[in-house]
């Protein structure tokens, strides 16, 4: 393990996205159906799960405005609402009010998030964004790539945190080739992000089986973002057990050099 501080518990954030998924599977254009996210967002919160995240997108292909509204009235821990730059998306985010939101890149076509933000590349309109969150009182995290470019134009935002994009990492560790440059990567940008004063979260591809190594090497981290991995888990083990099963990897973390 690294040397430093242990961090009093690196933060687990649930992305409940794709039990949204499965209930659209079925229930699509629908006023009710299951399984409920916010009913496994609280299973979540009870088994230790330190916060919720949820992607409001803009073709509601999985989270609706509806469970959004539910998650903030009901949750007891920090929720965290993923969300493009969309002026939709910015006028529910602040008549909701989330802890935080986390701005990501949205294409219809995707399957899921496949890449960074493009902090240098729209600058002005994340720094916008960034000031009227934090204006009601809304942290911002900018979900980026581990280049060194985007953790500085990201700090140059006024944003609060960086959630670094692991997707890479996670696929050189599937494929058994590229893991040490990846890890590399992710350790520079956390290093130069914690320089200007960004702290850190991490997500994309976190699996049980890919977490240590990123917890041996990677500084800096308070929070990880896990949704695909765990909600697969939860479909044999539970939610509780999955939660805990995360938890137990993550115990230990050291926060970085002393």
């Amino acid at each position: 393990m690294n040397q430093g501080t242990v961090v009093a518990g690196l933060k687990l954030g649930v992305n409940i996205d794709h039990v949204a998924t499965l209930r659209e599977a079925r229930y699509r254009g629908r006023t009710h159906g299951e399984p409920d996210p916010v009913e496994a967002a609280l299973l979540c919160e009870a088994a230790g799960a330190h916060g919720i995240t949820a992607h409001l997108r803009e073709d509601r292909r999985h989270i609706l405005d509806r469970d959004v509204r539910e998650l903030r009235a009901r949750i007891g821990t920090r929720l965290n609402l993923e969300m493009a730059l969309a002026p939709e998306i910015v006028e529910i985010a602040v008549s909701v009010k989330p802890d935080i939101v986390c701005l990501v890149p949205e294409r219809r076509e995707e399957v899921t998030t496949e890449g960074g933000l493009d902090v240098v590349g729209q600058l002005e309109a994340v720094t916008a964004v960034t000031r009227r969150m934090n204006g009601i009182g809304v942290e911002v995290s900018l979900f980026i790539g581990p280049d060194v470019d985007q953790v500085e134009a990201s700090a140059a935002t006024g944003a609060q945190f960086i959630e670094l994009h692991t997707g890479a990492y996670a696929e050189s560790f599937l494929e058994g080739e590229g893991v040490d440059v990846e890890l590399a990567r992710l350790v520079a940008a956390s290093k130069r992000a914690r320089e200007l004063g960004l702290r850190v979260n991490a997500g994309h591809g976190l699996t049980v089986a890919n977490l240590p190594a990123l917890l041996e090497r990677v500084p800096y981290m308070e929070e990880l973002n896990i949704g695909h991995s765990l909600v697969s888990r939860a479909v044999t083990v539970g939610m509780a057990a999955a939660v805990g099963e995360f938890l137990a990897v993550m115990k230990g973390y050291r926060l970085g050099p002393v």
